[in-house]
C-alpha cells in the first residue's frame, strides 16, 4: 500500500476511496474478495485498507478479504437514510464519515456518487491510476498463478489444433466425426476443456480464411483446408481472477504463398520482439523494433499490415499495464506481458502469434511452451 500512501501525500487527501464490485480489477486487487455487488474500499494515510459491506456479507468478508471490514450499519447508513432518501447522497455521507473532507477517488468512480461526494467534502480529487500501476508489477505468487492459467491455455490450444490436424478434408471443408468442423465446434471444445479446469472463458477467436484479416472477429461456420485459422484464447481462472492470453495461426495443408510469407515474417518479428524485452527497455522501443522489421520486409504498420500494439500487460485484466506499443514506458521486472505481432490484409487473410511471459533483468521469461507451426 506504499504507493497509495504516496498518492495520498501528493494529493493532500485524507483518504482514498473506491466504489465498485470485484469485477473491477482494482477492487479485487486491493481486497482479494469476490463480491459482485458494489461495495466501498477506504484507505487513510498510513492505515490499512478497510471495506464497508452489507451485514449479509460481513462474516464472509472477514474470512476472505485481506482488509479490515465494517458493515454499513456500523458506518451509520441506517441513521443517514432516516434524513437522506437519495441513495447516492446517503452513500456519500457514509463515506465521508470514514474519510475526512478531502478525498482521493478511483478514476473509475461512478459519476452520480462523485457528484454527491463533492457536495459532502471540501475537495474530491480523481486519482491518476495508482492502483492500476501497482497491479502491473506482479509478485512471485501472482506470477505462479499466471503461469498456472497459461498452462491450462496451452493445453486447450493443443486440443484445438489436434481437432484441426486430425480432421478429414472433403471438398475443401474440414470434417470431424462425420460433420463439418466449425469455428463453433472448436470453440465449444476449448471452452469445455477450460471450464473443467475452473476457468471462465468467452469470445475465444477461431476465425478462418479472409475473416482472419479482422484481428478480433470471433469466427463462424465451417473451417476450410489451405486457409489460415487464427485461434486466440484468453481465459480467466475462476478462483484467482488471473487471466492468460495466447494465439496461434495454423492451416490444414499448405495455404497461399502470401500467407506463408506473412507467417514467416510474424514468427521472426515475434522472436525479435522477445529478444528486445528486458528490465529498463521501453515498451515503445520494443514495439518500434517490430515496426521497423516489418517495414524492412515490405509490410506496413498503419491501417493495413501490423495494425495493433505489439503487446500488453496481463493480470486481473486481460489487457492492463504495461503498454508494449507507441505509448509504452519502461518495462520493469515483474511485469507480465504478451508479445503478439500480427499482419492483416483484406482479401488475403491474417496471421498472429502470441506468447505471454514475465519481464526480467535478463530478458523475457516465456510462460508459453508450445510450438509455432503453420501447416498441420
Amino acid at each position: 500500500m506504499d504507493s497509495l500512501d504516496a498518492a495520498l501525500k501528493k494529493s493532500g487527501a485524507d483518504a482514498f476511496v473506491l466504489f465498485a464490485s470485484s469485477d473491477d480489477a482494482d477492487m479485487r486487487y486491493l481486497t482479494r474478495i469476490v463480491m459482485h455487488d458494489p461495495f466501498i474500499f477506504v484507505k487513510r494515510l498510513r492505515q490499512p485498507g478497510m471495506i464497508i459491506v452489507s451485514q449479509m456479507e460481513y462474516d464472509r468478508a472477514c474470512r476472505e478479504s485481506t482488509t479490515a471490514v465494517m458493515t454499513r450499519t456500523q458506518a451509520g447508513l441506517p441513521d443517514i437514510l432516516k434524513r437522506e432518501r437519495n441513495p447516492a447522497n446517503a452513500t456519500a455521507q457514509m463515506i465521508t464519515g470514514q474519510t475526512g473532507k478531502t478525498v482521493l477517488v478511483s478514476p473509475h468512480f461512478p459519476a452520480a456518487l462523485l457528484r454527491a461526494l463533492e457536495e459532502e467534502t471540501t475537495r474530491v480529487i480523481v486519482d491518476d491510476g495508482t492502483v492500476e500501476r501497482m497491479r502491473a508489477k506482479k509478485s512471485r505468487d501472482e506470477i505462479r498463478l499466471l503461469k498456472n492459467v497459461q498452462k491450462n491455455t496451452v493445453d486447450a490450444m493443443a486440443l484445438a489444433i489436434t481437432l484441426i490436424r486430425s480432421a478429414k478434408v472433403k471438398k475443401g471443408v474440414l470434417y470431424h466425426g462425420g460433420v463439418p468442423l466449425t469455428s463453433e465446434l472448436v470453440r465449444t471444445a476449448v471452452h469445455k476443456h477450460l471450464m473443467d479446469r475452473d476457468c471462465r472463458v468467452v469470445e475465444t477467436i477461431v476465425s478462418c480464411g479472409y475473416d482472419t484479416a479482422l484481428p478480433h472477429i470471433i469466427g463462424s461456420g465451417p473451417l476450410r483446408a489451405h486457409q489460415p485459422i487464427v485461434i486466440d484464447m484468453f481465459p480467466q481462472d475462476e478462483t484467482t481472477g488471473y487471466y492468460a492470453d495466447m494465439t496461434r495461426t495454423v492451416s490444414k495443408g499448405a495455404p497461399d504463398q502470401q500467407i506463408m510469407d506473412m507467417y514467416a515474417a510474424v514468427r521472426d518479428a515475434q522472436q525479435l520482439g522477445i529478444s528486445r524485452v528486458k528490465t529498463g527497455v521501453t515498451g515503445a522501443d520494443v514495439h518500434q523494433s517490430v515496426v521497423d522489421y516489418f517495414k524492412d520486409h515490405g509490410y506496413e504498420s498503419n491501417s493495413r499490415g501490423f495494425v495493433h500494439n505489439l503487446g500488453h500487460g496481463v493480470g486481473l485484466q486481460v489487457h492492463e499495464l504495461p503498454v508494449v506499443g507507441p505509448a509504452g514506458e519502461g518495462l520493469k521486472s515483474g511485469h507480465v506481458i504478451t508479445i503478439e505481432p500480427g499482419l492483416y490484409y483484406s482479401g488475403i487473410g491474417g496471421v498472429r502469434l502470441e506468447d505471454m511471459g514475465a519481464v526480467t533483468a535478463s530478458g523475457f521469461a516465456n510462460f508459453t511452451r508450445f510450438p509455432e507451426e503453420l501447416i498441420v
